[in-house]
Parts: structure tokens; C-alpha cells; sequence
């Protein structure tokens, strides 16, 4: 379930793919529970929770048992998807990313939290790499669904009547049809293995493992179907079809349960089960049994699960529970210190349960009255207990999505809100059992605490079609509960005002308005609050604030804030900061945030957060290796756009014959009398004349104007930042470029460089040489001769299509721009390339961020196609 929705960011196009899966899930979803009103509407709920409460222990264990085998058949998923991919983990490692990710990726059933991103903290930790973990997962998913189906069509064979209910078709049409297409996908199967073909669909190509590794795989399909039917016909009462039949019955409503794409199914599986029950079965049993199901098959490993990381979140951070459960392992410590960076997310759904489990708690009637006429005091604790309650579930649900977001405020709040839920349980009815689950929750969620650094406003950002989908479905799943718990009490105007401790009808009347008010006015807020907008900052200190953060961090790039066409914005203790500018409905930050790690952190997601609540895509250009992991954490994808030249001024020399060439040309221009002078700031005006002249000189031979953005333009206040390198002959400037970096700073990069066109010939590689030496005298350490656009993009056929068309592009682009001679001209000083990506939130089309990027460094349509 992602509660931080991705959708508002992503442009018009890529966010109608986005938004119609969650609309479509949203319209099943409600249909489902539609239809389980009305297949319900005459059960009694009383009967239905005594029903569960009163299951004999065997059943429980029975289903208990069965559940557990089928997990232990799921792993085995992981397992034959590893020997496909020819990878072997640890049998340790495989469990727990097996376990984990089907405990959350069956409750949850949703991309911010399901198995693959479980699996992707795990595995990567272990030493796969992004693309063979999103293999992996494309195996599982794909295993799993030919299983499911598999076993539905077989059981279908077996018994045709299974789905009478739903398929209205004479049985032996039904037979045939299964047993033709249990003939088709196990023969198609084991063909395309035997003969190694692949089977293509569209654009895409399915092929089958060994035959080994399939008949396994199809041996745990069959074994996890029947263990997960199993647990669920166990805790269904007399009159369920038999067990081979209802193993159809249990496959068809998995299907349809995954085809609707609704979070783990809920309420579409309950109605096609229902529905395929046969008449005499008794519907509130039934009920009971599912719901029974619901809790022991995806409520309970999702537990199980939650206090794993937990645990291992506080055998990491060492104490108590080190001493309890010992040290991690230093194989499984990256494994386990993996799991971290999806904690909150975990955390935040867990609470959003929590919270709408409150919600029904204030709806339900009372079940466990003590004996005895109540009183005064009774009736008080009672309303004001189910008030508090209702209040407790409604904080839990907004302030997950905080959790989500890593905000600090948002996990004490949730602390103290699972205390008042824990008050308003005993106050309303002396609720022993749900005062332990949310006491035992807090305690669980005490481990987490070091995963919540973010210092920022609670409501910022992020509340996406999605979170309120979410809401949505909980309001309408609510009111179904509220409306089957009430249906033999008749409504009456009198109730609202009936306050005694005996009569639960009311307090949930007024539960249910104070919810729907609270969830209501919340949204309006979201809503309708005003926007806050981004602009240049009018703060006259705010070069100055620039210039003591560059001094501090030695980021050459950051000196790009000081040029005047990019707004700049701080983090809250002004010690870091990012630049940006905007396009269209995209907001751009050039280069990786500047500051202290942790503050750049907080301010990268800040940034990302404003941007979406203005319905802005944000993306973050020509950023670098340093911050993966935060761009992983933010769900971003990022597409390579070339290599910077970084040469190591300490090792660089032009001894050697590989520089013989360079090192006569060097010497030649020494001869004519070509010299190097470092300006220092501020710069005489006679100076910047001079050199305006040269840069005008430079552009008439250009087409277009200046270029900006990612790019320096002349300009007198930024070029005043800065040291200049001139190339005089005689005195006269020939050339010059402007450095990147502080007095005493140890890195160095060139920006403009610009020359006399009569005096082209060898001035900027005279410049690059002069400058090489003359900072590694001064102790700097390198010097970073720009970004090489496209070089390094893969070619291969298995590549993204952004890279293969870039590689072309880089190959065969010379009418437009010189990208290969580039990159060939810097090759001579035999830099370290070092890779420059795009991150892109999830579904921002990378043809269209790029294309705008391109437009805001141009400056306009009309100078893109330039040459220069």
C-alpha cells in the first residue's frame, strides 16, 4: 500500500497509467463489498465474532499448521527462482527474504511494500545486483500465477461442479474445457523447456527454466495451493464442498483476488468464495471462517514478520536485545541491516491497521458486559472511551502516512496516540485484549525510533491519489461493518441522545460521526490549504550563506548556485543547500543536494515533498554515485546521461610516451609565448571588459545564445565568485575559463572556457595543461574537466531503451552536437570517468524530463539544435 503516491508526479501521460489501476482497484473493491452486503445482509455480526472466539483449538491448529507448511512452500519459490538465475545465497538468507517478503507482500499486495522491494533490501544486501533481484521477482510472480492457475484448472477437471455457482455451464463442457487447458499449460511448458524457445507476447519474451528446476517449481506451486486451501477449508463449516473441489473453489477467487489488483484481494476473494458456496452452507459461518482465514493465512505472518525486524532492528543497535538473542552474524548483518531502509515503511502500514482497527473497535457493539445494572460512572467511561477510541484510530491513520515519510514528530505522536487507544479500550469496556495489542504494538514500534530523523511539517507532501483511495476504501469498509453490526436495531432521532452505558447503538452512532467529521475535515484541509510556492530568495545573504557551505563541503558543482538563473533552497539550519530551476510542470535540481550527509537527506526528500503537494514533478539531473542509496530509498529510477572527467592531479604527469604527443605541442606553445595567470576575485572592471570582448568574440562563432543551467554564462556578479584562468600571449588574453572551487579548496572544476577563434589552435588543451600543474603545486587534488553528455551508455540489446538511443545518439550525432569528439579530446588526459545519472520519480517518462532539461539548458527550442 503506498501512502506517499507517486502519481502526482508524474507527467499527464505516465500518470494516467498510474491513476486507472488504483481507480480500478478502488471501483472492485467497493463492488466487492457491495456485493458482500448484500450476500450478508442477513447474518447477525454478534454471532459471526462469537463464532470465531468459539473455534475449537484443533481447528486453529490445523489451519495453523497448514498456514505454516505454505510459507514453507513459498520459500521455495526463492529457492528455484535463485537455481534459474544461477545465483546461490545462503539457505538463511533465502528464508528470511522468502518469509519476509511473502508475509508483507500478501497482506499489503501493493509495489511501496510488497515482496519485491522486501526482497530487492534483502538480496541486493547479499550481493545481487538491482536487475538480477527485479528478474527474480518477474520469475516468482510469473511461477506463482501459472501454479495458481495450474492447480484451479486441475481441480476443475477433477470436479466441475466446484464453481456451479459462478459458471453456468454444463459440467461436461466444464471438464473438458479444464482438461484441455491443464493439457495446454503443462505441455506448452515443458516444451519450451525441452527445446529451450521462448514464448513471446507482444513485446515481451517468457521462457522456461530447466526441466529440473520446473518440474520443482511446479512441485511447490502444487504443494503451497493446496496448504493456503487447505488452512481455509479447515475453518469453513459443514456443508463446504470437499476438499479437491474447493481447492477450484480457493484458485479461482485468488485469481480474481490478484487480477483486481485490490491490496491483498480483500472483500473481491470473500464474495467469489461466497458466491461458490453452496445454498445450504451457513453464510454467517462462512463468514467466520474467512474472516478467521483473513487473520491466521496474512494478519499473523504480517505479525510475525513486523516483530522479526523489530527485533533485528534492536539487536543491530545492541542492549538488551544482544544480550537476549545474541549478536547478528557477520554473514547476515548486510542482510539484516538491508531490512532497514523499508523499517518505516512497515511501520507505517502496520499503524494504519492499528488505526483503522480502532476505528472499528468505536463501531462495535458490546460484546463482554460484567453482570450487574451499570451506573453513572459506567455510562461516562464508556462514552468517553469510545469517543477517545474513535479519535485514537483517526490520529494512527493520518500520522502513518508521516511514518512512512521517516518523519520524528509523526513516531512520537504515534506512541502517544496507541497510549490513548490503549486508555480509551479499558475506559470503554474494560477491553483487556486489545490493551495488550496496541501496548504490545508500541513496544514493537520502540526499535524503529532511529529510522524517524526527519525533522519536517507532519502534512507536507505526498498525499497522492492513492493515500486517499486508501481512505476511501476504510470509510466505505467501515460503514459495511457499522451497517451489518446495527441492521436489527431501527434507526431512531432518539438515539443520539441516549447516553446510558447499556446501549452500545448510540455511542457508535456518535463514534461514527465524530470519525467521518474528523476524516472529512482533514481531507478538506488537504485539500484546500494554499500551496507553497517556490521563489528566488530576496535573503541578500544568501551568496554569502552559498559560498560558507562550498568552503565547508569542497562540491566544485555547488558553485553553479552563484550564477543567478537558479533558485536556491536551504535547509532549515542553513548548512546545506540545493539549486533548481523549473520548466513546464517539472522542478529540476541540478546536482546532488550540498551539506552535512544527514541534512541533504532531509532536504532532498523536503524538496520532493513540496514539489509533489504543488502537483510539480521533481527530479534530481546530473547527480552522482554518493547518494544511491537515498535515490533507491525514494523510489526514484535513474538513466545514465554520461561521464564526468575527474584527472587526479597527484598522479598526473606528462612523462611517459603516451604524452609525447601532447608534451611537443606543450612545449611548442611555451615557445610562442602562451603563459598561464590565475586571477584571483574580485576582478578589476578594465578585466572583465577584456574579457567580455573575448567571450563575445567566442559566441559570434556559435549558433544561438548563451546556455545556462547546468552551464556558467558571462556575467560580471558570478564570474566575481570566482578565479579566472587567462591565456595571454604577449600579454594579450587569448582565452580563459573560470574555476570552480574556493581559495582553498581541493577539488576544482572549469565552467565557461571560452577563446579568440583566431587563436584556437591548441589554447584549451595549453589551458587544461597549465591548469593541471598550477593546482597540483597549489595541493589541490583534482580537477574535473566537465561532463562527457552520453559517453558510457550500454549498447547492448538487454539495455533500456533511454541508453541504447543515447548510445546511438553519442555514435551518430554529430550534425547536432560533437558528443564523441568530446569525450575523445578529454580522453587525452587520461581522467576517471566517473557516471552521471538522471533520477526520475517513478512513472516520469525519461524522454520528456530529458527533453525539458534540454530545453531549460538551451534556453528555448530555437538554440537546442546547435553545434558548438
Amino acid at each position: 500500500m503506498a501512502l506517499a503516491d507517486p502519481a502526482q508526479t508524474a507527467p499527464p501521460q505516465s500518470r494516467v497509467k498510474i491513476l486507472w489501476p488504483i481507480g480500478l482497484g478502488l471501483l472492485l473493491f467497493l463492488m466487492g463489498l457491495w456485493a458482500l452486503h448484500h450476500l450478508l445482509a442477513s447474518i447477525d455480526v454478534h454471532q459471526v465474532i462469537a463464532q470465531i472466539k468459539a473455534t475449537p483449538w484443533p481447528t486453529l491448529g490445523a489451519a495453523l499448521g497448514a498456514t505454516s507448511l505454505g510459507y514453507l512452500a513459498l520459500v521455495g519459490y526463492d529457492f528455484w527462482a535463485l537455481h534459474y538465475l544461477g545465483k546461490q545465497l545462503p539457505l538463511r538468507t533465502v528464508a528470511l527474504g522468502g518469509f519476509l517478503g511473502y508475509a508483507f507482500g500478501n497482506t499489503v499486495g501493493i509495489s511501496v511494500i510488497s515482496g519485491g522491494a522486501v526482497r530487492y533490501r534483502i538480496y541486493s544486501a547479499a550481493g545481487l545486483n538491482a536487475f538480477e533481484v527485479a528478474a527474480l521477482s518477474s520469475y516468482i510472480a510469473l511461477a506463482m500465477g501459472l501454479g495458481l492457475t495450474m492447480v484451479g484448472v486441475l481441480a476443475l477437471s477433477v470436479h466441475p461442479a466446484a464453481l456451479a455457482g459462478v459458471i453456468s455451464a454444463p459440467e461436461p463442457v466444464i471438464r473438458i474445457g479444464a482438461l484441455a487447458a491443464t493439457a495446454l499449460i503443462l505441455g506448452g511448458a515443458f516444451y519450451l523447456s525441452y527445446t529451450g524457445r521462448a514464448l513471446r507476447i507482444r513485446n515481451r519474451e517468457i521462457a522456461m527454466p530447466a526441466p529440473r528446476i520446473l518440474v520443482g517449481q511446479l512441485a511447490v506451486a502444487l504443494f503451497d495451493s493446496t496448504m493456503a486451501a487447505g488452512a481455509l477449508w479447515i475453518l469453513m463449516p459443514a456443508g463446504t464442498p470437499p476438499f479437491a473441489s474447493f481447492v477450484a473453489i480457493y484458485a479461482a477467487a485468488s485469481m480474481v483476488g490478484i487480477l483486481s489488483h485490490v491490496p491483498g484481494g480483500v472483500g473481491v476473494f470473500e464474495t467469489v468464495v461466497i458466491a461458490a458456496l453452496p445454498a445450504g452452507v451457513p453464510l454467517g459461518e462462512a463468514a467466520a471462517g474467512l474472516l478467521a482465514f483473513r487473520m491466521i493465512y496474512f494478519l499473523l505472518p504480517f505479525v510475525i514478520a513486523f516483530v522479526v525486524v523489530s527485533l533485528n532492528e534492536a539487536r543491530l543497535a545492541g542492549g538488551w536485545a544482544t544480550r537476549v538473542f545474541g549478536e547478528i552474524s557477520e554473514p547476515m548483518r548486510p542482510v539484516i541491516s538491508g531490512i532497514e531502509g523499508i523499517a518505516p515503511r512497515i511501520a507505517g502500514v502496520a499503524v494504519l491497521g492499528l488505526g483503522f482497527w480502532m476505528v472499528i473497535v468505536a463501531l462495535m457493539p458490546v460484546l463482554g458486559r460484567q453482570g450487574g445494572e451499570p451506573g453513572l460512572i459506567t455510562a461516562v467511561l464508556a462514552e468517553g472511551g469510545t469517543q477517545l477510541g474513535a479519535l485514537a484510530g483517526v490520529l494512527l491513520i493520518v500520522l502513518s502516512h508521516g511514518l512512512v515519510r521517516r518523519v520524528r514528530l509523526a513516531y512520537w505522536l504515534v506512541l502517544a496516540g496507541l497510549v490513548l487507544g490503549v486508555i480509551s479500550v479499558l475506559a470503554a469496556d474494560l477491553d483487556i485484549d486489545n490493551a495488550v495489542v496496541l501496548s504490545l504494538a508500541a513496544v514493537v514500534l520502540l526499535p524503529f525510533r532511529g529510522a524517524f530523523h526527519r525533522r519536517v511539517a507532519l502534512t507536507e507532501g505526498g498525499y497522492g491519489p492513492l493515500w486517499f483511495a486508501v481512505i476511501l476504501g476504510m470509510v466505505a469498509s467501515a460503514a459495511v461493518f457499522f451497517f451489518l453490526a446495527y441492521a436489527a436495531h431501527p434507526y431512531s432521532n432518539a438515539l443520539w441522545l441516549d447516553f446510558t452505558a447499556s446501549s452500545p447503538t448510540p455511542r457508535a452512532l456518535r463514534a461514527g460521526l465524530l470519525i467521518s467529521a474528523l476524516l472529512l475535515g482533514f481531507l478538506l484541509w488537504l485539500t484546500l490549504r494554499p500551496m507553497r510556492r517556490f521563489a528566488l530568495s530576496p535573503d541578500p545573504e544568501q551568496d554569502a550563506s552559498v559560498a560558507e557551505i562550498l568552503a565547508a563541503q569542497d562540491v566544485p558543482q555547488g558553485w553553479f548556485a552563484l550564477t543567478g538563473d537558479k533558485c536556491v533552497m536551504f535547509s532549515p539550519d542553513r548548512s546545506a543547500f540545493l539549486m533548481y530551476a523549473q520548466r513546464g510542470g517539472m522542478r529540476v535540481v541540478l546536482g546532488d543536494p550540498v551539506g552535512p550527509p544527514e541534512t541533504a537527506r532531509q532536504l532532498a526528500w523536503e524538496f520532493h515533498e513540496r514539489a509533489v503537494s504543488e502537483g510539480l514533478t521533481p527530479v534530481f539531473y546530473e547527480v552522482s554515485t554518493k547518494n544511491l542509496p537515498l535515490w533507491i530509498e525514494m523510489g526514484y529510477a535513474l538513466h545514465k546521461i554520461g561521464e564526468e572527467a575527474v584527472v587526479d592531479l597527484q598522479k598526473f604527469s606528462l612523462t611517459g610516451s603516451k604524452f609525447k604527443t601532447m608534451r611537443a605541442e606543450q612545449n611548442r606553445a611555451l615557445r610562442e609565448g602562451f603563459t598561464l595567470e590565475i586571477a584571483s576575485p574580485p576582478h578589476a572592471p578594465e578585466l572583465i571588459a577584456t574579457l567580455r570582448d573575448v567571450s563575445d568574440a567566442w559566441l559570434a562563432g556559435q549558433k544561438g545564445r548563451e546556455k545556462g543551467f547546468s552551464i556558467g554564462r558571462f556575467d560580471p556578479r558570478y564570474l566575481n565568485h570566482c578565479e579566472i584562468a587567462l591565456i595571454r600571449r604577449d600579454g594579450e588574453i587569448l582565452g580563459f575559463a573560470n574555476l570552480l572551487g574556493g581559495l582553498e579548496a581541493r577539488r576544482f572544476a572549469i565552467d565557461l572556457m571560452r577563446y579568440r577563434p583566431e587563436a584556437a589552435d591548441g589554447v584549451m588543451q595549453f589551458l587544461f595543461i597549465g591548469l593541471i600543474e598550477a593546482l597540483r603545486d597549489r595541493g589541490a587534488t583534482e580537477l574535473s574537466l566537465g561532463l562527457a553528455p552520453l559517453a558510457g551508455l550500454p549498447d547492448r540489446a538487454s539495455a533500456r531503451l533511454t541508453s541504447r538511443l543515447g548510445n546511438l545518439i553519442y555514435r551518430h550525432g554529430g550534425s547536432f552536437y560533437n558528443f564523441e569528439g568530446l569525450r575523445r579530446f578529454k580522453q587525452k588526459f587520461r581522467p576517471e570517468w566517473r557516471p552521471h545519472y538522471v533520477a526520475l520519480p517513478p512513472g516520469t517518462s525519461p524522454y520528456l524530463a530529458l527533453t525539458e532539461i534540454t530545453l531549460l539548458i538551451s534556453g528555448g527550442a530555437r538554440n537546442l539544435l546547435t553545434k558548438d
